[in-house]
């Protein structure tokens, strides 16, 4: 490491111990707190916090919640910067592509600035460049967290996260937002799928201009979806809005498997009519087995079915160790009981989905990736809804959308194949079964039969029932002492301690000991 590198390493420590001391990190960590410091610390821990946010899964609720409100806007690079990382980026002035580019940015953040320009062709386009050494110092400021993690305390924050996960997650989509070009090929895929819905548009893509740290795009004059007085003005019906809008999202995530990830009401626009999406830097994908299972949670809130919701739940997650089925049977219960007397149409989708994540860090099952920005894009598409339309309900429009799906591509042939072939393994199963129940019976009466169990108990039974074999171990060791003790002491064995032999003492001083030890641990054991 360069003496240059080392001053800027100790100018960043000093620099995050000092926010730290600002905001009396020894006094404990609130919700607000942490949102605070992570504002303060600037832009990789201000990504940490957005990642965090998406994590009810190994992160308590309320911080979940309060990361969610984290301020990206960002302070903006100076101009002069801005035009130079288009320079290096296109090798040649950019007065070469741009007859003009607007100084003052219309988005700053903490990757990247948003400026309006106009290229020399006349189209009016926006450039989205990026900071620079925004790579290398959130790589710095990543290694020095994976660093700082290893002293920390069992006693913070470290004991309610994963914080190896939460990095690597951060590092993974940091990563493909600082390039560009996967970005300019997120817009393209997106534009792609939705090519046949004539409510939706995406901003034109000038796949010329784009490079690793440079994108260009149409500039979208349409007003924001949360513009509602412009809106009716302009005389759109907010209803007929908001219930395209779900349409399509649910059409991303159940059909496409590709969503908008970040769909706050800033990245989605209204033009001529149009649904424009706009910002594809943060896309979510999800695997054909994720949307089955999906649908599959779906269909068990909708039928209040414990069994269907734990299957999707066993499918979706991701395990640390194997799960208590009982205790995630009777969470999934609770979690009904909760929905169980709600109408469909008023059923909070991003809140089941919330609780059904708080339900998965209970019993310490990850949430894929993919799910965990699905969570988020729901919560910002209720946000949405509230808004414009709050009579709209996302769970009606999802399961009138899966029901038309369903009718649309129902493959009889398949269908009739596959219950054949169900049909067919169940005849065979019940005329075997009473040959079966004979050979079971016939080994019963002759003593042959075994049955194997397999007996799990609680961590409280577990706990008790190690304590007690160990006092019971304790007890006849002091018994062993004493009586051993005891017959030494009838002895005329040397050395002797005061008169009696010193191994009959020891063993008595040993039996002692035990059972202060077994006294002391009754009395402070929290048990």
């Amino acid at each position: 490491m360069s003496e240059k590198e080392k001053g800027t390493n100790n100018s960043r420590f000093r620099e995050i111990i000092s926010v730290l001391r600002k905001h009396n990190i020894t006094h404990g960590i609130s919700p607000k707190k942490l949102r605070l410091i992570m504002e303060d610390l600037g832009p990789t821990f201000v990504k940490i916090g957005q990642i965090m946010a998406l994590h009810s899964d190994i992160l308590p609720k309320a911080y979940c919640d309060e990361l969610m409100e984290l301020c990206t806007d960002a302070r903006p690079m100076p101009f002069e910067e801005a035009v130079s990382v288009i320079d290096e980026s296109y090798g040649r002035s950019w007065k070469k592509v741009f007859a003009s580019i607007e100084e003052t940015p219309i988005g700053s953040a903490s990757i990247a600035q948003v400026h309006r320009a106009v290229l020399k062709s006349g189209e009016e386009v926006v450039v989205k460049i990026q900071r620079k050494g925004i790579y290398e110092m959130m790589a710095r400021d990543i290694d020095f967290i994976r660093k700082a993690i290893k002293l920390m305390p069992p006693i913070s924050l470290k004991g309610m996260a994963d914080f190896d996960l939460v990095l690597d997650e951060l590092w993974s989509v940091t990563r493909d937002e600082m390039n560009f070009l996967t970005e300019a090929s997120n817009i393209e895929e997106f534009a792609r799928r939705n090519k046949d819905v004539n409510f939706v548009q995406t901003p034109v893509l000038y796949q010329q201009y784009t490079t690793v740290h440079v994108l260009v795009m149409e500039y979208i004059d349409g007003c924001g979806i949360d513009e509602k007085e412009k809106l009716l003005e302009d005389g759109y019906d907010l209803k007929e809005i908001g219930s395209k809008l779900v349409d399509n999202y649910i059409k991303q995530v159940m059909d496409d498997g590709f969503f908008h990830a970040d769909p706050h009401s800033g990245n989605v626009k209204i033009r001529d009519g149009k649904i424009v999406w706009i910002d594809m830097g943060m896309m979510g994908r999800l695997t054909e087995h994720d949307r089955e299972m999906i649908t599959l949670a779906i269909e068990g809130v909708a039928l209040n079915d414990v069994g269907l919701i734990l299957k999707a739940v066993l499918g979706l997650g991701e395990f640390k160790e194997r799960p208590e089925q009982r205790k995630l049977y009777e969470d999934i219960e609770g979690l009904l009981l909760k929905y169980g007397s709600t109408d469909m149409g008023k059923i909070n989708v991003a809140e089941v989905m919330t609780d059904l994540m708080e339900v998965m860090k209970e019993n310490k099952i990850m949430m894929p990736h993919g799910l965990t920005m699905l969570a988020r894009g729901l919560t910002h598409m209720e946000g949405v809804l509230s808004n414009i339309a709050p009579d709209i309900n996302m769970v009606e429009i999802a399961r009138a959308r899966l029901a038309a799906d369903f009718l649309h591509n129902f493959n009889f042939k398949k269908e009739l194949r596959n219950t054949g072939r169900s049909l067919l393994k169940s005849v065979r199963k019940m005329i075997d079964l009473p040959s079966m129940t004979t050979d079971l019976m016939d080994e019963f009466m002759k003593g042959q039969s075994k049955v194997n169990l397999d007996l799990r108990v609680s961590k409280d039974l577990a706990f008790l029932l190690r304590r007690l074999v160990r006092n019971i171990v304790m007890g006849l060791w002091v018994m062993a002492l004493l009586i051993s003790s005891s017959i030494i002491c009838t002895t005329d064995m040397t050395p002797k301690f005061m008169g009696i032999p010193a191994l009959g003492a020891f063993g008595y001083l040993m039996a002692v000991v035990i059972m202060i030890y077994v006294f002391v641990k009754h009395i402070f054991s929290r048990k």
